[in-house]
């Protein structure tokens, strides 16, 4: 796990909050998807494409006051796709309070030059940080699965023409 863990730290802009000058939840589910992608593809050394956001939970709001750490990695691997966990905290830049703002967990899926999925490496689990997340998976990948196979079944029933077609 370790070869594929990734740091990004940002500075929190004006142009970045919300009218309730926290940071736009958009914003940061960039920055979560952008270096998640970084840690999939370190381990599978190929295009890692995002296949679903599982979860983006905030846990505390982040102000312009506050710098955002995010890091990332592979928390597990089945053939070809790989869990990514995103752990974001805010630091007061003024007092250096650190705290929790959200965590994530993507699923990823490494292609080929022809957009094949491929085999991914399996992890190791080092840290107890690490080997919490290992452990825990089962039920995230069960509830993924079920998620998954509930959405396609509801994107029958969505239609594709413009209300106005």
């Amino acid at each position: 796990m370790k070869e594929t863990r990734c740091f990004k730290i940002s500075r929190v802009f004006p142009l970045d909050v919300n009218n309730h000058n926290t940071l736009f939840g958009g914003k940061l589910m960039s920055l979560i998807d952008d270096i998640a992608s970084i840690s999939a593809s370190k381990l599978c050394r190929v295009t890692a494409v995002t296949a679903s956001t599982d979860s983006v939970d905030f846990l505390s709001p982040i102000r312009p006051t506050d710098c955002v750490s995010l890091e990332a990695f592979v928390t597990w691997t089945g053939r070809t796709s790989m869990e990514v966990f995103v752990k974001v905290i805010k630091e007061n830049l003024q007092t250096g309070a650190r705290k929790i703002a959200a965590t994530s967990f993507l699923t990823f899926v490494g292609l080929d030059e022809n957009n094949n999925p491929v085999p991914v490496p399996q992890i190791v689990p080092e840290t107890e940080e690490e080997k919490k997340l290992y452990e825990t998976v089962a039920h995230r990948a069960d509830m993924r699965k079920l998620r998954r196979e509930q959405s396609k079944n509801f994107a029958d029933y969505l239609r594709t023409k413009y209300p106005w077609e």
